[in-house]
């Protein structure tokens, strides 16, 4: 085993550590716990309204304690863990996706209490070095969570689940990986991303992008809050990428801060990912605005045999709606354009 792989065990065995620890953690030793993972000056992106946090005792004030006090019982369990990195120069990185699990007690960024279970689904991107977390991307779905506390914005054309974890249940990926594996399936996204996405969407239209060749004809999509889960190729095409593509036809995407696999599992992140103009109507039931706007995204993988047979989609929904003139913070603590 090399120097590198021995490091990146070394790294996953780190977060998944201090994942399944955050069920022991309290508001009182929240500040320990971070600080034994995290670099003091580390970085924290996450979504809006929280944005960008410098240092671990911000991290700790803005994002950490509060869901703790939001959520007491917080369990976050994973369901995928892989590592790598573009190149040794960027760095190492340890992606996770999964659920905040719990009792939703108080109020969290003023989003009303339920006082039942919650599950705020995340994905999540750490940079390591020495031994500590440098820099985190980290999306959870505040759109779905208001869902769940029954506020609905967008009347999603996907199913609204609490989506799961991989269906071949072995997405946590604690080892070696096997280079071929990995090699193969890196491959498959990158062309599904740069061929299909990409070159054919631009050339032959959104209805001849030939996803066939990358995914499963039941593949499972699992979309953020909004868009919702759909099922087969014809589901993703006809709740999500056709609709998709007319709202933000010129979509330019595959702008990575980095993207790796690891056996069948592949995983990247973009802050933002995706820049584009909001030019067409119906897309998440909305008319075009016009305007200019940028994703942060986040993407899971599960490959089987030579398909994508499972997508996990993490979106920053409320920063693209904000971008768009929908302010759904507002429209939540005034109850205004809300679906039943």
């Amino acid at each position: 085993m090399n120097t590198l792989t021995q490091e990146r065990i070394e790294n996953k065995k780190k977060i998944n550590d201090f994942s399944k620890i955050i069920h022991q953690a309290t508001i009182d030793t929240i500040d320990d716990l971070l600080t034994e993972y995290f670099h003091k000056d580390a970085v924290w992106y996450g979504p809006h309204p929280i944005n960008q946090l410098d240092g671990v005792e911000s991290i700790s004030e803005n994002f950490y304690k509060p869901l703790l006090k939001s959520l007491p019982d917080l369990e976050k369990n994973n369901f995928m863990l892989l590592s790598g990195s573009f190149s040794e120069a960027e760095g190492e990185w340890v992606s996770t996706a999964g659920h905040f699990v719990g009792t939703f007690e108080e109020d969290f960024l003023n989003i009303p209490a339920t006082k039942g279970a919650v599950w705020l689904r995340f994905g999540e991107f750490h940079k390591i070095k020495d031994g500590k977390i440098v820099e985190t991307r980290i999306i959870v779905d505040l759109l779905d969570l208001m869902r769940q506390a029954g506020f609905k914005f967008i009347p999603s054309l996907g199913a609204e689940i609490v989506n799961p974890g991989p269906a071949s249940h072995d997405g946590i990926l604690l080892g070696e990986c096997d280079v071929t594996e990995s090699t193969r399936t890196l491959k498959l996204v990158e062309d599904m991303i740069y061929k299909g996405l990409r070159d054919d969407y631009r050339e032959k239209g959104k209805d001849d992008m030939g996803m066939e060749l990358y995914f499963h004809k039941d593949f499972m999509w699992y979309g953020p809050g909004g868009t919702g889960t759909t099922r087969g190729l014809k589901g993703f095409m006809d709740y999500h990428q056709s609709p998709f593509c007319e709202g933000i036809p010129d979509y330019l995407g595959g702008n990575h801060i980095t993207r790796f696999a690891e056996g069948k599992y592949c995983s990247f992140v973009g802050w933002p990912s995706i820049y584009a103009t909001h030019t067409g109507d119906g897309w998440l039931g909305l008319p075009a605005t016009n305007k200019k706007i940028t994703m942060r995204v986040m993407d899971f993988y599960r490959r089987k045999d030579n398909l994508l047979v499972e997508n996990w989609v993490y979106i920053d929904m409320v920063d693209f709606l904000l971008q768009i003139g929908i302010d759904v913070f507002d429209r939540m603590e005034k109850s205004k354009y809300v679906f039943k």
